[in-house]
Protein backbone atom coordinates (compact mmCIF):
# COMPACT_ATOMS: atom_id res chain seq x y z
CA UNK A 1 0.00 0.00 0.00
CA UNK A 2 1.03 3.66 -0.45
CA UNK A 3 2.11 5.78 1.63
CA UNK A 4 -0.29 9.31 1.53
CA UNK A 5 2.83 11.66 0.29
CA UNK A 6 2.96 8.42 -2.80
CA UNK A 7 -0.94 9.03 -3.62
CA UNK A 8 -0.60 12.60 -3.70
CA UNK A 9 2.19 12.35 -6.04
CA UNK A 10 0.36 9.78 -8.24
CA UNK A 11 -2.54 12.15 -8.17
CA UNK A 12 -0.20 15.34 -9.59
CA UNK A 13 0.76 13.25 -12.14
CA UNK A 14 -2.45 12.31 -12.96
CA UNK A 15 -3.58 15.85 -13.33
CA UNK A 16 -0.52 16.95 -15.37
CA UNK A 17 -1.14 13.82 -17.54
CA UNK A 18 -4.74 14.59 -18.31
CA UNK A 19 -5.41 18.49 -16.88
CA UNK A 20 -7.97 17.36 -14.98
CA UNK A 21 -7.93 20.62 -12.67
CA UNK A 22 -10.94 19.30 -10.67
CA UNK A 23 -9.35 16.36 -9.27
CA UNK A 24 -8.53 16.60 -5.09
CA UNK A 25 -9.27 20.16 -5.60
CA UNK A 26 -5.82 20.91 -6.95
CA UNK A 27 -4.92 22.83 -9.14
CA UNK A 28 -2.65 21.88 -12.60
CA UNK A 29 -0.19 24.75 -11.64
CA UNK A 30 -0.45 23.76 -7.91
CA UNK A 31 -0.14 19.83 -8.60
CA UNK A 32 3.17 20.47 -10.84
CA UNK A 33 5.07 23.00 -8.33
CA UNK A 34 5.00 19.70 -6.37
CA UNK A 35 6.42 17.31 -9.13
CA UNK A 36 9.53 16.07 -9.45
CA UNK A 37 11.40 12.93 -11.44
CA UNK A 38 8.29 10.52 -12.23
CA UNK A 39 10.56 7.43 -10.99
CA UNK A 40 9.85 8.45 -7.48
CA UNK A 41 6.22 7.40 -7.43
CA UNK A 42 5.25 3.78 -6.65
CA UNK A 43 2.14 4.52 -8.08
CA UNK A 44 3.67 5.25 -11.82
CA UNK A 45 4.24 2.09 -13.39
CA UNK A 46 6.84 1.73 -16.26
CA UNK A 47 6.06 -1.91 -17.87
CA UNK A 48 7.94 -4.50 -20.26
CA UNK A 49 10.72 -1.95 -20.29
CA UNK A 50 14.61 -3.73 -20.36
CA UNK A 51 17.66 -2.20 -18.89
CA UNK A 52 18.91 -1.11 -22.11
CA UNK A 53 16.31 0.86 -22.77
CA UNK A 54 15.28 2.54 -19.28
CA UNK A 55 19.01 4.06 -19.39
CA UNK A 56 18.03 5.45 -23.05
CA UNK A 57 14.74 7.39 -21.47
CA UNK A 58 17.12 7.75 -18.28
CA UNK A 59 19.68 9.75 -21.01
CA UNK A 60 16.74 11.80 -22.80
CA UNK A 61 14.57 12.48 -19.69
CA UNK A 62 18.01 14.39 -18.22
CA UNK A 63 18.96 16.19 -21.76
CA UNK A 64 14.89 17.69 -21.04
CA UNK A 65 15.77 18.72 -17.77
CA UNK A 66 19.02 20.31 -18.40
CA UNK A 67 17.91 22.28 -21.29
CA UNK A 68 17.49 26.38 -20.81
CA UNK A 69 14.00 25.69 -22.98
CA UNK A 70 11.58 23.87 -24.05
CA UNK A 71 11.80 22.05 -26.93
CA UNK A 72 9.42 20.05 -29.81
CA UNK A 73 13.02 18.28 -30.95
CA UNK A 74 15.70 17.30 -29.20
CA UNK A 75 19.16 17.51 -31.09
CA UNK A 76 22.25 16.43 -29.70
CA UNK A 77 25.31 13.94 -30.71
CA UNK A 78 24.85 10.96 -31.23
CA UNK A 79 28.23 10.33 -28.96
CA UNK A 80 27.09 12.22 -26.34
CA UNK A 81 23.84 10.30 -25.96
CA UNK A 82 25.50 6.87 -26.20
CA UNK A 83 27.64 8.26 -23.38
CA UNK A 84 25.15 9.45 -21.10
CA UNK A 85 22.59 5.88 -21.91
CA UNK A 86 26.54 3.81 -21.44
CA UNK A 87 25.32 2.18 -24.44
CA UNK A 88 28.89 -0.02 -24.97
CA UNK A 89 27.33 -1.78 -28.65
CA UNK A 90 28.60 -0.32 -31.82
CA UNK A 91 25.35 -3.04 -33.52
CA UNK A 92 23.19 -0.18 -34.96
CA UNK A 93 20.19 -3.14 -35.07
CA UNK A 94 20.59 -3.80 -31.65
CA UNK A 95 20.28 0.17 -30.73
CA UNK A 96 17.35 0.43 -32.93
CA UNK A 97 15.87 -2.83 -31.53
CA UNK A 98 16.32 -1.01 -28.19
CA UNK A 99 14.72 2.53 -29.52
CA UNK A 100 11.57 0.24 -30.68
CA UNK A 101 11.37 -1.41 -26.81
CA UNK A 102 11.69 2.26 -25.36
CA UNK A 103 8.72 3.40 -27.72
CA UNK A 104 6.42 0.96 -27.01
CA UNK A 105 6.68 1.26 -23.40
CA UNK A 106 4.30 3.46 -20.98
CA UNK A 107 4.08 5.67 -17.85
CA UNK A 108 0.78 4.51 -16.67
CA UNK A 109 -0.52 6.56 -13.88
CA UNK A 110 -3.96 6.18 -11.34
CA UNK A 111 -5.71 7.57 -8.49
CA UNK A 112 -7.72 6.86 -5.57
CA UNK A 113 -11.76 5.72 -6.90
CA UNK A 114 -13.87 9.12 -7.08
CA UNK A 115 -16.70 9.05 -5.68
CA UNK A 116 -18.99 7.23 -8.20
CA UNK A 117 -16.32 4.03 -7.12
CA UNK A 118 -14.33 5.44 -10.80
CA UNK A 119 -10.51 5.09 -10.79
CA UNK A 120 -8.77 7.16 -13.09
CA UNK A 121 -6.57 5.95 -15.24
CA UNK A 122 -3.88 7.17 -18.20
CA UNK A 123 -0.75 6.13 -19.87
CA UNK A 124 1.71 8.17 -21.94
CA UNK A 125 4.80 7.26 -24.05
CA UNK A 126 7.70 7.69 -22.79
CA UNK A 127 9.39 8.91 -25.60
CA UNK A 128 8.31 9.77 -28.91
CA UNK A 129 9.80 10.04 -32.64
CA UNK A 130 13.61 8.88 -31.80
CA UNK A 131 15.98 9.00 -35.12
CA UNK A 132 20.04 8.90 -35.89
CA UNK A 133 21.77 10.27 -38.85
CA UNK A 134 25.23 11.99 -39.47
CA UNK A 135 26.10 11.68 -35.99
CA UNK A 136 23.18 13.30 -34.62
CA UNK A 137 20.61 11.98 -32.22
CA UNK A 138 16.92 13.60 -32.09
CA UNK A 139 14.38 12.67 -29.99
CA UNK A 140 10.95 13.89 -28.83
CA UNK A 141 9.44 13.84 -25.36
CA UNK A 142 5.59 14.06 -25.39
CA UNK A 143 4.47 17.47 -23.49
CA UNK A 144 2.68 15.86 -21.02
CA UNK A 145 5.85 14.66 -19.40
CA UNK A 146 8.43 17.56 -19.87
CA UNK A 147 6.72 19.54 -17.17
CA UNK A 148 7.03 16.86 -15.32
CA UNK A 149 10.60 16.20 -15.79
CA UNK A 150 11.57 19.84 -15.86
CA UNK A 151 9.38 20.89 -12.79
CA UNK A 152 10.18 22.11 -9.66
CA UNK A 153 10.53 20.04 -6.49
CA UNK A 154 12.58 17.26 -5.13
CA UNK A 155 13.92 14.56 -7.64
CA UNK A 156 15.35 11.20 -7.63
CA UNK A 157 17.80 11.45 -10.25
CA UNK A 158 19.27 8.22 -10.92
CA UNK A 159 23.27 7.57 -11.17
CA UNK A 160 24.10 6.58 -14.32
CA UNK A 161 26.82 4.68 -12.82
CA UNK A 162 24.43 2.83 -10.86
CA UNK A 163 22.39 1.95 -13.94
CA UNK A 164 24.76 0.64 -16.28
CA UNK A 165 25.18 -1.63 -13.83
CA UNK A 166 22.31 -3.29 -13.58
CA UNK A 167 21.99 -6.56 -15.89
CA UNK A 168 18.39 -7.98 -14.61
CA UNK A 169 15.61 -6.24 -15.45
CA UNK A 170 13.74 -6.85 -12.90
CA UNK A 171 16.49 -6.05 -10.31
CA UNK A 172 16.45 -2.32 -12.59
CA UNK A 173 12.45 -2.22 -12.12
CA UNK A 174 12.48 -2.84 -8.29
CA UNK A 175 15.29 -0.60 -7.76
CA UNK A 176 13.31 2.45 -9.27
CA UNK A 177 9.99 1.30 -7.11
CA UNK A 178 12.41 1.36 -4.41
CA UNK A 179 14.38 4.23 -4.54
CA UNK A 180 11.49 6.66 -3.11
CA UNK A 181 11.54 4.23 0.13
CA UNK A 182 14.98 4.88 1.21
CA UNK A 183 15.31 8.06 3.35
CA UNK A 184 12.11 6.01 5.13
CA UNK A 185 14.04 2.79 5.77
CA UNK A 186 11.34 0.94 5.08
CA UNK A 187 7.96 0.74 2.60
CA UNK A 188 4.69 -0.53 3.69
CA UNK A 189 3.69 -4.47 2.97
CA UNK A 190 3.53 -5.00 -0.33
CA UNK A 191 0.93 -7.49 -2.27
CA UNK A 192 2.71 -10.44 -4.45
CA UNK A 193 0.30 -8.67 -7.51
CA UNK A 194 1.82 -5.64 -6.54
CA UNK A 195 5.61 -7.12 -6.94
CA UNK A 196 4.89 -9.10 -10.08
CA UNK A 197 3.05 -6.17 -11.60
CA UNK A 198 6.18 -3.85 -11.26
CA UNK A 199 7.81 -6.15 -14.11
CA UNK A 200 4.48 -6.40 -16.59
CA UNK A 201 4.51 -9.66 -17.69
CA UNK A 202 6.51 -12.11 -16.62
CA UNK A 203 4.81 -15.86 -16.95
CA UNK A 204 3.23 -18.26 -15.19
CA UNK A 205 6.20 -19.38 -13.14
CA UNK A 206 6.55 -16.33 -11.48
CA UNK A 207 2.71 -17.26 -9.91
CA UNK A 208 4.52 -19.88 -7.53
CA UNK A 209 6.36 -17.43 -4.52
CA UNK A 210 9.07 -20.16 -4.63
CA UNK A 211 9.52 -19.86 -8.09
CA UNK A 212 8.99 -16.09 -7.88
CA UNK A 213 11.72 -15.93 -5.08
CA UNK A 214 14.45 -17.87 -7.04
CA UNK A 215 13.84 -16.67 -10.69
CA UNK A 216 13.09 -12.70 -9.68
CA UNK A 217 12.90 -11.62 -6.32
CA UNK A 218 16.25 -12.98 -4.85
CA UNK A 219 18.57 -12.35 -7.97
CA UNK A 220 16.96 -8.85 -7.76
CA UNK A 221 17.65 -7.90 -4.26
CA UNK A 222 21.31 -9.66 -4.66
CA UNK A 223 21.92 -7.53 -7.75
CA UNK A 224 20.79 -4.31 -5.96
CA UNK A 225 23.14 -4.86 -2.68
CA UNK A 226 25.95 -5.53 -4.64
CA UNK A 227 25.52 -2.64 -7.33
CA UNK A 228 23.79 0.28 -5.97
CA UNK A 229 23.59 2.85 -3.41
CA UNK A 230 21.13 0.71 -1.08
CA UNK A 231 21.30 -2.43 1.17
CA UNK A 232 18.15 -4.43 0.45
CA UNK A 233 16.47 -6.84 2.90
CA UNK A 234 12.88 -8.46 3.16
CA UNK A 235 10.21 -9.73 5.48
CA UNK A 236 7.48 -12.52 4.44
CA UNK A 237 3.82 -12.32 6.11
CA UNK A 238 1.25 -14.95 5.76
CA UNK A 239 -2.10 -14.37 4.65
CA UNK A 240 -4.78 -13.94 7.71
CA UNK A 241 -5.52 -17.76 8.02
CA UNK A 242 -3.27 -19.18 5.86
CA UNK A 243 0.48 -20.55 5.57
CA UNK A 244 0.64 -18.97 1.99
CA UNK A 245 3.00 -15.83 2.11
CA UNK A 246 0.87 -13.41 0.48
CA UNK A 247 3.00 -10.05 1.37
CA UNK A 248 6.92 -8.89 1.09
CA UNK A 249 8.14 -5.75 3.49
CA UNK A 250 11.53 -4.02 2.95
CA UNK A 251 13.82 -2.57 4.53
CA UNK A 252 16.23 -0.25 3.22
CA UNK A 253 19.59 1.31 4.46
CA UNK A 254 21.88 3.85 2.17
CA UNK A 255 25.27 2.69 1.99
CA UNK A 256 28.05 5.00 3.29
CA UNK A 257 29.18 7.68 1.61
CA UNK A 258 26.86 6.66 -1.99
CA UNK A 259 26.35 10.26 -2.30
CA UNK A 260 29.99 11.42 -2.58
CA UNK A 261 31.35 8.56 -4.27
CA UNK A 262 28.71 7.42 -6.92
CA UNK A 263 28.14 9.35 -10.35
CA UNK A 264 25.52 11.13 -11.50
CA UNK A 265 24.38 12.24 -14.97
CA UNK A 266 26.00 15.93 -14.49
CA UNK A 267 29.19 13.67 -14.06
CA UNK A 268 28.63 11.79 -17.03
CA UNK A 269 28.23 15.26 -18.83
CA UNK A 270 31.17 16.95 -17.72
CA UNK A 271 33.48 13.98 -18.54
CA UNK A 272 32.20 13.68 -21.94
CA UNK A 273 33.01 17.61 -22.51
CA UNK A 274 36.35 17.25 -21.21
CA UNK A 275 37.27 14.42 -23.86
CA UNK A 276 35.04 16.02 -26.50
CA UNK A 277 35.87 19.87 -26.14
CA UNK A 278 39.41 19.95 -24.52
CA UNK A 279 41.35 16.47 -25.72
CA UNK A 280 39.37 16.51 -29.12
CA UNK A 281 38.62 12.75 -29.04
CA UNK A 282 36.82 10.98 -32.14
CA UNK A 283 34.25 9.49 -32.21
CA UNK A 284 35.82 5.84 -33.04
CA UNK A 285 37.68 6.64 -29.41
CA UNK A 286 34.32 7.34 -27.78
CA UNK A 287 33.27 3.55 -29.17
CA UNK A 288 36.55 1.87 -27.81
CA UNK A 289 36.23 3.30 -24.24
CA UNK A 290 32.53 2.51 -24.03
CA UNK A 291 33.15 -0.99 -25.32
CA UNK A 292 35.43 -1.55 -22.41
CA UNK A 293 33.51 0.33 -19.72
CA UNK A 294 33.89 -2.37 -17.57
CA UNK A 295 37.65 -1.86 -17.76
CA UNK A 296 37.60 1.40 -18.14
CA UNK A 297 36.10 2.63 -14.48
CA UNK A 298 35.12 6.27 -14.22
CA UNK A 299 37.71 6.30 -11.88
CA UNK A 300 40.56 5.00 -14.58
CA UNK A 301 38.84 7.69 -16.82
CA UNK A 302 39.27 10.27 -13.79
CA UNK A 303 42.91 9.33 -13.55
CA UNK A 304 43.84 9.79 -17.58
CA UNK A 305 42.27 12.75 -17.37
CA UNK A 306 44.37 14.40 -14.77
CA UNK A 307 47.09 12.71 -16.38
CA UNK A 308 47.00 13.96 -19.90
CA UNK A 309 46.13 17.81 -18.06
CA UNK A 310 49.47 17.36 -15.80
CA UNK A 311 51.52 16.38 -19.17
CA UNK A 312 50.12 19.07 -21.02
CA UNK A 313 51.43 21.74 -18.29
CA UNK A 314 54.77 20.02 -17.85
CA UNK A 315 54.99 20.72 -21.66
CA UNK A 316 55.44 16.77 -22.47
CA UNK A 317 52.50 16.37 -24.73
CA UNK A 318 53.72 17.30 -28.17
CA UNK A 319 51.06 15.37 -30.82
CA UNK A 320 47.71 14.73 -30.02
CA UNK A 321 46.14 15.20 -26.46
CA UNK A 322 43.06 12.80 -27.46
CA UNK A 323 46.06 10.15 -28.25
CA UNK A 324 47.89 10.70 -25.01
CA UNK A 325 44.86 10.55 -23.47
CA UNK A 326 44.07 7.16 -24.91
CA UNK A 327 47.12 6.00 -24.13
CA UNK A 328 46.94 7.15 -20.40
CA UNK A 329 43.43 5.01 -20.18
CA UNK A 330 44.95 2.14 -21.59
CA UNK A 331 47.92 1.87 -19.48
CA UNK A 332 46.69 3.03 -16.10
CA UNK A 333 48.84 6.26 -16.50
CA UNK A 334 48.49 8.49 -12.97
CA UNK A 335 50.18 11.30 -10.96
CA UNK A 336 52.25 9.89 -8.84
CA UNK A 337 53.07 11.47 -5.00
CA UNK A 338 56.37 12.62 -6.00
CA UNK A 339 55.35 14.43 -9.34
CA UNK A 340 52.86 16.20 -7.23
CA UNK A 341 55.53 16.99 -4.56
CA UNK A 342 57.91 18.24 -7.49
CA UNK A 343 54.94 20.49 -9.01
CA UNK A 344 54.56 21.93 -5.02
CA UNK A 345 57.84 22.48 -4.97
CA UNK A 346 58.41 24.33 -8.06
CA UNK A 347 55.32 26.40 -7.64
CA UNK A 348 56.94 27.71 -4.27
CA UNK A 349 60.05 28.54 -5.39
CA UNK A 350 58.35 30.37 -8.44
CA UNK A 351 56.16 31.92 -5.63
CA UNK A 352 58.68 33.30 -4.31
CA UNK A 353 61.00 34.17 -6.81
CA UNK A 354 57.31 36.16 -7.95
CA UNK A 355 57.35 37.86 -4.29
CA UNK A 356 61.12 38.88 -4.85
CA UNK A 357 60.41 40.58 -8.27
CA UNK A 358 57.13 42.67 -6.99
CA UNK A 359 59.39 43.41 -4.37
CA UNK A 360 61.85 44.56 -6.65
CA UNK A 361 59.69 46.06 -8.88
CA UNK A 362 58.06 47.78 -6.36
CA UNK A 363 60.81 49.33 -4.60
CA UNK A 364 62.01 50.13 -8.11
CA UNK A 365 58.70 51.86 -8.55
CA UNK A 366 58.74 53.50 -5.24
CA UNK A 367 62.17 55.49 -6.43
CA UNK A 368 60.71 56.16 -9.31
CA UNK A 369 57.88 57.86 -7.53
CA UNK A 370 60.22 59.83 -5.29
CA UNK A 371 62.55 61.26 -7.85
CA UNK A 372 59.57 62.40 -10.36
CA UNK A 373 58.05 64.55 -7.41
CA UNK A 374 61.59 65.75 -6.40
CA UNK A 375 61.67 66.75 -10.28
CA UNK A 376 58.56 67.96 -9.92
CA UNK A 377 58.95 70.38 -7.15
CA UNK A 378 62.90 71.38 -8.57
CA UNK A 379 60.70 72.32 -11.53
CA UNK A 380 57.98 74.07 -9.62
CA UNK A 381 60.75 76.21 -7.25
CA UNK A 382 62.62 77.25 -11.06
CA UNK A 383 59.42 78.48 -12.05
CA UNK A 384 59.02 80.58 -8.88
CA UNK A 385 62.42 81.77 -8.83
CA UNK A 386 62.10 82.80 -12.59
CA UNK A 387 58.99 84.95 -11.83
CA UNK A 388 60.28 86.46 -8.58
CA UNK A 389 63.60 87.18 -10.38
CA UNK A 390 61.72 88.92 -13.36
CA UNK A 391 59.55 91.00 -11.17
CA UNK A 392 62.56 91.99 -9.15
CA UNK A 393 64.56 92.87 -12.61
CA UNK A 394 61.57 94.59 -14.02
CA UNK A 395 61.16 96.87 -11.24
CA UNK A 396 65.14 97.74 -10.97
CA UNK A 397 67.06 100.86 -12.25
CA UNK A 398 68.46 100.86 -15.13
CA UNK A 399 71.98 100.73 -13.91
CA UNK A 400 71.19 98.06 -11.69
CA UNK A 401 69.97 96.23 -14.81
CA UNK A 402 72.96 96.71 -16.42
CA UNK A 403 74.82 95.41 -13.22
CA UNK A 404 72.64 92.03 -13.03
CA UNK A 405 72.62 91.47 -17.15
CA UNK A 406 76.78 92.39 -17.27
CA UNK A 407 77.30 89.94 -14.32
CA UNK A 408 74.97 87.08 -15.96
CA UNK A 409 77.16 87.04 -19.30
CA UNK A 410 80.24 86.77 -17.59
CA UNK A 411 79.53 83.71 -14.63
CA UNK A 412 80.05 80.73 -14.89
CA UNK A 413 75.95 79.86 -15.26
CA UNK A 414 75.58 82.49 -18.11
CA UNK A 415 78.01 81.60 -20.21
CA UNK A 416 76.91 77.29 -20.26
CA UNK A 417 73.76 78.64 -21.08
CA UNK A 418 74.42 80.57 -24.15
CA UNK A 419 76.84 77.68 -25.63
CA UNK A 420 73.67 75.30 -24.81
CA UNK A 421 71.25 77.74 -26.41
CA UNK A 422 74.44 78.25 -29.31
CA UNK A 423 73.90 82.17 -28.98
CA UNK A 424 77.10 84.25 -29.33
CA UNK A 425 77.33 86.49 -25.92
CA UNK A 426 78.38 89.65 -28.64
CA UNK A 427 75.32 89.39 -29.93
CA UNK A 428 73.25 89.44 -26.84
CA UNK A 429 71.74 92.53 -25.83
CA UNK A 430 69.10 93.22 -22.89
CA UNK A 431 65.91 92.69 -25.35
CA UNK A 432 67.10 89.94 -27.00
CA UNK A 433 67.68 87.83 -23.77
CA UNK A 434 64.27 88.26 -22.60
CA UNK A 435 62.96 87.70 -25.79
CA UNK A 436 64.41 83.73 -25.74
CA UNK A 437 62.42 81.83 -22.95
CA UNK A 438 64.70 79.73 -21.91
CA UNK A 439 67.16 82.56 -21.71
CA UNK A 440 64.93 85.00 -20.09
CA UNK A 441 64.09 82.29 -17.23
CA UNK A 442 67.67 81.56 -16.83
CA UNK A 443 68.79 85.15 -16.06
CA UNK A 444 65.60 85.73 -14.06
CA UNK A 445 66.75 82.80 -11.70
CA UNK A 446 70.37 84.47 -11.66
CA UNK A 447 68.86 87.93 -10.66
CA UNK A 448 66.65 86.32 -8.21
CA UNK A 449 69.51 84.44 -6.29
CA UNK A 450 71.50 87.76 -6.73
CA UNK A 451 69.01 89.86 -5.00
CA UNK A 452 68.55 86.85 -2.51
CA UNK A 453 71.95 86.88 -1.58
CA UNK A 454 72.08 90.67 -1.06
CA UNK A 455 68.79 90.57 0.86
CA UNK A 456 67.04 92.49 -0.81
CA UNK A 457 64.07 90.67 -1.23
CA UNK A 458 62.13 87.95 0.93
CA UNK A 459 62.06 84.55 -0.01
CA UNK A 460 59.66 81.89 1.23
CA UNK A 461 60.89 78.48 0.06
CA UNK A 462 58.51 76.12 -1.32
Amino acid sequence: MATAGQVATSRQLALALFDDANAEGLSVDASRSDIGFARKNVLIRIVDLGVAARRLVDAAYFIVAQEEKLHDLYDVELDYFKWLMRYSSRNNAHLEQVITEAQKALIQATTAPDANGEKPYGSVQLIGRVSYQGGRFQFRVPSELTGIIRGPGKSHWLSLRITSLFTLSYARVMYDHLLPYADDGVTDWLTLEELRGWQGEMGANAQVFKYFKRDWLEPAVKQINEVSDLSLSYETRNEPGSRKIGRLRFRIQRKDMAERLLHTHEEAQAIYRTLKQEFGLSSAQFNEIAANRAEYSDDRIQQAIERTRFSLRLGKVTKSPAGFFMKALKEGWVVSEAERQMIDVQQTLALAEQRASEAKEKAHNIVAVQAATQETTARERMREEARLGRGLFDQAEQKQKEDWFRSYLSSPAGKLTLKRLKIDPATVDEATALADPDLAGDFARFVFNKAKTKGCVAITEP
